[in-house]
């Protein structure tokens, strides 16, 4: 579990705040980050090469990210894209708190909560 020296987390209560560059087009969100952390690394690629990775999510994947505002908890999250999008999202609760997890793991979000 991601959040296991974390002890007493309720999932529900954290904020979720954006933790990589992004763009949206054609009402579709695109992540971006670095291929390569170092600068040196970074130096190596070829001008012609982009130097960034794109993510480019689905139309789910597009409205939970765009509700991440820094000031919304995921209980909030979830329970206002469950009465906008109803039975597309169902079971919503499961499936956006799955998300945000692979969002954490791959460090395309933090929570608040933890730079406490």
């Amino acid at each position: 579990m991601i959040f296991k020296k974390k002890k007493n987390i309720n999932f529900l209560n954290l904020t979720p705040v954006h933790n990589k560059k992004y763009t949206e087009t054609n009402g579709r969100v695109k992540i971006r980050y670095p291929k390569f952390r170092a600068k040196v690394l970074q130096s190596l690629i070829p001008k012609t090469k982009p130097k960034d990775i794109v993510i480019n999510l689905d139309e789910l994947g597009t409205e939970v990210w765009i509700s991440i505002d820094g000031y919304k908890k995921v209980s909030t999250i979830i329970s206002e894209l469950s009465g906008r999008l109803g039975d597309r999202i169902h079971p919503a609760e499961e499936r956006i708190t799955k998300f945000l997890t692979m969002l954490y793991t791959h460090e395309f979000i933090r929570f608040k909560e933890f730079n406490k």
